[in-house]
């Protein structure tokens, strides 16, 4: 795997997040390496962007890592119950990020097992949170860039067949209706639904 440089975060989040379909993510987080395929994602641009932790430039202790310079982890508790992993991209004083929502599991797919309990296959990690649960993401891998971080993404040869569609974010009421969110016309966990965790 081709770890992706930091000049990749350099640019702004929707294009981020659309670049980063097909790539790999790995986690040897626990010392067990789980893999899956980056399948769909979603772009929050910060400052002018109402559904973003950034909105107006917003900072606080939980989210003073969106405005690192590109590249870095920004891991945060979703309603005090999912881990939610973005990876900060652009302009540091935007504070914007792309959110992994979802990926299709490729190495280690009896350990994600046991980290989802009794989630079918084909739910171990289509979802911000259960993408989180399966790979063993937590809040320890926030602020780390990927080499420091036992969580790394990478281009695994050629991007794999299949458009791209843009739909609307999915569990957010601000901005409900741009379409930000991003997934693979083909071999998606997703199925090209809108839904939540």
């Amino acid at each position: 795997m081709k770890p992706l440089a930091r000049a990749f975060f350099d640019r702004p989040a929707e294009v981020v997040a659309k670049d980063l379909l097909g790539a790999m993510i790995v986690s040897t987080i626990g010392g067990c390496r789980t893999s899956g395929v980056i399948v769909e994602t979603e772009a929050y641009l910060g400052f002018d962007d109402p559904a973003s932790h950034a909105y107006r430039g917003r900072r606080h202790a939980g989210n003073l890592n969106l405005y690192a310079p590109p590249g870095p982890w920004y891991v945060y508790l979703s309603y005090g119950i999912h881990w939610c992993a973005n990876l900060v991209t652009g302009n540091p004083a935007a504070g914007a990020a792309v959110l992994l929502r979802a990926v299709v599991p490729q190495e280690g797919v009896p350990v994600m097992r046991r980290r989802r309990g009794k989630a079918p296959d084909r739910h171990l990690a289509d979802g911000p949170g259960k993408l989180c649960q399966a790979l063993g993401i937590t809040r320890r891998e926030d602020g780390l860039l990927m080499s420091r971080s036992a969580l790394r993404v990478g281009l695994v040869g050629e991007s794999p067949a299949g458009g791209i569609v843009a739909t609307p974010r999915v569990g957010i009421t601000k901005a409900a209706d741009w379409p930000l969110r991003f997934l693979r016309t083909t071999g998606s966990a997703s199925g090209g639904r809108a839904r939540g965790d």
